[in-house]
């Protein structure tokens, strides 16, 4: 207070005091207009806003709203880019999003909550698998918007018209605005298409003990065998959008050139689940997205409570709070993975780009929120023929919105005319009854933390490969045991040519009976004794040759000195006896 007050004794004498510059200098702001402060605040609360959501509004705006030139990965050899995508308009051009949704936050945002869908009514088909599930098949014809007597609740398809098999996202049905985009454009341009809900979503109750997931592929191969036996001479294609776009890749990888589907288009994929997880829960953005997910996931749990609760962890589920949360407490459980990053790694498609082998367009927006660009395996779309990945700067996660209003999706255009244009051309892909492709190659990291105890006490890595000693020691018993077996029923030429006779063949059938059991309890014996003995063996010789060898030299090395000596004595000893004679 004496400090002050000094201060403020002294303000008449500026020279005298060093604290009456700051005096002055907050007299002068107390002069400026307090509306002035705000004006300054509110600029800056918007520049903080602006890059907290990636706009790009100025970018459009001193670009003259041009649009950014779509990116195009693909082998320098592919004939689906030469025949196919070269003559795609819609990826040679440019995208511009809507000018009043320039962030991908609020693209994403705006397609959840508006999404501006077109209206009109899908005809259900409920499908039911072999393990007892039910999935629910929406469908809308071309003629169901072209104006036709929608009476018919049937669905009658045109063996001449393409069918499009969509898969949805997570949590996502046939009632979602994207889809509902997708599926009236698609008819639009006269074809048929059919939303693959996943199970337990779309109104229908879950009827077995299998859930969908992230690498779920077995409902999608079930729905396009199916589709495929109904009309065998009508070219089938597939979408997938998000976490359908990994089911879908993985699903193509899987089988090889060995499925009944002439094209597909991925949209949005995460491709490495491991890379998305750690990507959706690093920024505080993105936890909002991760959030917002978590309590789709949860909706559906609670929708199939009696389900979850049995299979799952369900006070676990209810306090989970991340995608991740969700998935160690319910994901994994059911889907009996050892842990979330082993069920992340398994599930990825991105192992499974290099053995899709019909055509596909991957679309992934450089700015997605959801399923981050670090994730896209862009060395293996670019060395794959079959493969062309479409990079646009901008787009959000699965909006792409373009036009003043917003009324229409860029991938959705995009991707109709690939499809048209394959379906045009001589590439369509056709089926070939061929040996599916290898399982990937699994890193180490997916073995290492997991070791397996056996029977005898050995110890290896756990992993989905077959063993090679296992496979090996199962050969040698089947021979062994077929050897054993024909050299019991093998019957001795002297006993064809004998006459009946009752006692006698009684007699010597019990004879015979004891020789087979002592021979058999025997053998039993001796096979119980040495199995042991020759599994150590064989798993020490198979482990590692580099093993034996090095044990060979450890037994040398350690024993040499004792060796030396003994060759020492008695060779020495010889030596002077033969030099004295």
């Amino acid at each position: 207070m004496e400090w002050w007050g000094d201060c403020s004794f002294r303000l008449d004498s500026p020279t005298q005091s060093p604290c009456n510059a700051y005096l002055l200098l907050l007299r002068s702001f107390s002069l400026i207009p307090a509306w002035h402060y705000l004006v300054a605040a509110a600029l800056s609360l918007l520049t903080f806003l602006y890059n907290f959501i990636e706009c790009h509004f100025l970018h459009d705006l001193f670009s003259g709203f041009s649009g950014d030139p779509i990116h195009l990965t693909y082998h320098s050899s592919s004939e689906i880019y030469e025949a196919v995508v070269s003559k795609c308009r819609i990826l040679h051009g440019r995208y511009l999003a809507t000018p009043w949704l320039s962030s991908p936050h609020i693209q994403t945002c705006f397609l959840n909550f508006f999404g501006r869908p077109p209206r009109f009514s899908y005809r259900r088909q409920l499908f039911n698998t072999s393990d007892g599930g039910t999935i629910a098949l929406d469908w809308l014809t071309s003629s169901d918007v072209s104006g036709a007597d929608l009476r018919m609740q049937d669905v009658s398809i045109d063996e001449s018209t393409p069918i499009v098999v969509v898969i949805p996202g997570l949590t996502s049905d046939s009632s979602s605005a994207y889809l509902k985009h997708l599926a009236y454009h698609t008819a639009k341009c006269g074809w048929n298409i059919v939303i693959s809900n996943h199970r337990g979503l779309g109104g229908v109750s879950i009827t077995s003990d299998c859930f969908y997931n992230a690498g779920w592929t077995e409902d999608v191969r079930t729905v396009v065998k199916y589709l495929h036996n109904e009309h065998p001479r009508t070219p089938l294609f597939l979408i997938g959008t998000s976490i359908g776009a990994n089911v879908l890749v993985k699903y193509l990888g899987e089988e090889g050139e060995n499925l009944p589907i002439a094209g597909a288009v991925a949209i949005c994929s995460p491709w490495d689940l491991l890379i998305g997880d750690r990507f959706i829960s690093r920024r505080r953005v993105q936890k909002f997205y991760d959030r917002a997910l978590a309590v789709g996931l949860k909706g559906y749990a609670k929708l199939h409570q009696p389900h979850f609760s049995r299979l799952a962890n369900w006070e676990g589920i209810e306090k989970s709070l991340s995608i991740r949360d969700f998935d160690h407490h319910a994901t994994r459980v059911v889907g009996k993975y050892e842990t979330v990053d082993t069920y992340y790694r398994r599930c990825s498609s991105a192992n499974y780009v290099q053995s899709v082998s019909i055509p596909l367009l991957c679309i992934s927006a450089l700015d997605d929120p959801v399923c981050t660009k670090e994730a896209i395996p862009w060395d293996e779309c670019r060395a794959n023929k079959n493969i062309v990945l479409a990079t646009p700067k901008h787009g959000g996660h699965l909006a792409f919105f373009e036009g003043i209003t917003g009324s229409s999706l860029w991938w959705v255009r995009a991707t109709n005319e690939f499809l048209d244009v394959l379906h045009s051309s001589q590439y369509m892909h056709v089926q070939k009854e061929i040996s599916k492709p290898s399982t990937p190659l699994v890193t180490s990291i997916d073995q290492g933390p997991y070791v397996n105890v056996t029977d005898d006490r050995m110890v290896a890595a756990l992993n989905n490969e077959p063993s090679t000693d296992n496979v090996e020691e199962l050969h040698a018993i089947q021979e062994d045991s077929a050897h054993h077996d024909t050299h019991d029923n093998k019957i001795p030429e002297h006993k064809v040519n004998e006459k009946d006779d009752p006692v006698a063949n009684a007699k010597r059938g019990s004879s015979s009976r004891m020789a087979r059991t002592g021979s058999s309890a025997h053998n039993s014996v001796l096979n119980d004794v040495t199995t042991p003995f020759k599994t150590y063996l064989g798993q020490l010789s198979r482990q590692s040759r580099w093993s034996t060898w090095l044990l060979v030299y450890i037994a040398i090395a350690t024993s040499w000195p004792l060796v030396g000596s003994a060759l020492q004595v008695v060779f020495g000893k010889k030596l002077r006896n033969s030099v004295r004679r």
